[in-house]
């Protein structure tokens, strides 16, 4: 089955043939192949393999059916799935687990996870699960994930049109002025440090994020956050923007912050209408361990 791969590019000055060996299960050679015969764009328009990226350019790579990839090694990786049929799983992935395998970090990802427990439900090889979001690694909770690629393809247009309802608590050090507010400013990699997206970038791309408050505490806030947007970091980026940066966040907010070890950012909803049988599909994550007690932590402190 043809497949066409969208993605992000964030390394820039990196080659296009590089980066997409790195972000894919595509060999760089493969790669090479594909950006000669004109299936690898930026932007719309077709590169060679020695086009160097530019961070917030879109790419693109059509892979013909004959193509190989990286083969993908199912692992027994315990996960915990929420909700699942014969297209769809919605899988609640822990802290520290990275979403998707790449050259040089081919093993001990959620994907690898997906593919293990596909292939001892069924008794067979699975194909490759299709990841149509991310979370961040230490971002806790709740990702689809497609077993087919009609299944990927319906994904991909729900959130083109933005109806992938994807909901956040985070815990903010500070305490808003209004109940509820709407975040909307460019986001893209930070001018200076490659290693952060910020609103001072040079290639910005737009970004909305919602925000209410689920409840006021001494001096930190638990905010109900939804995406209309998904770009890197951008629930972090904004609200470090508007003085609200997350507790625990190590790069936008508050190292340390109430004990924890990494940011409170859980993706606590999903909701879509399933791309196949046109049925509501509506899932909900509790918090986890550590980010409860940090919550607790911060009700009674003075």
């Amino acid at each position: 089955m043809a497949e066409r791969i969208e993605l992000e590019a964030d390394a820039p000055g990196q080659r296009v043939d590089r980066f997409l060996a790195e972000h894919t299960q595509l060999s760089r050679s493969a790669i090479q192949r594909l950006a000669r015969d004109g299936r690898v764009t930026v932007n719309g328009a077709a590169v060679e393999p020695a086009y160097k990226v530019h961070a917030g350019e879109a790419l693109v790579v059509d892979v013909p059916d004959a193509e190989p990839a990286l083969s993908l090694l199912g692992e027994d990786i315990p996960i915990d799935v929420l909700y699942e049929d014969d297209d769809v799983l919605v899988v609640n992935k822990p802290a520290g687990l990275v979403v998707h395998p790449a050259h040089g970090h081919a093993t001990g990802t959620l994907v690898n996870a997906v593919v293990g427990k596909i292939s001892a439900d069924t008794g067979r090889a699975a194909g490759r699960p299709g990841i149509v979001h991310r979370l961040d690694r230490d971002t806790s909770g709740l990702l689809v994930v497609a077993r087919t690629q009609e299944t990927y393809e319906g994904l991909q247009r729900l959130v083109r049109r933005r109806e992938l309802t994807r909901e956040y608590l985070a815990l903010i050090a500070g305490r808003p002025r209004s109940r509820r507010g709407t975040i909307e400013a460019p986001v893209g990699r930070d001018r200076r440090d490659r290693l952060r997206h910020s609103l001072d970038t040079a290639t910005p791309r737009a970004a909305v994020t919602h925000f209410e408050v689920e409840e006021l505490l001494p001096k930190h806030a638990l905010l109900r956050v939804r995406l209309e947007t998904g770009r890197t970091h951008q629930i972090r980026v904004h609200l470090e923007a508007i003085d609200l940066p997350v507790a625990g966040d190590p790069v936008y907010g508050v190292p340390g912050d109430l004990g924890l070890q990494r940011q409170f950012l859980h993706a606590a909803r999903l909701a879509f209408t399933h791309p196949v049988t046109g049925e509501p599909v509506d899932v909900h994550s509790p918090l986890p361990a550590d980010l409860t007690a940090a919550l607790e932590r911060a009700t009674v402190e003075g």
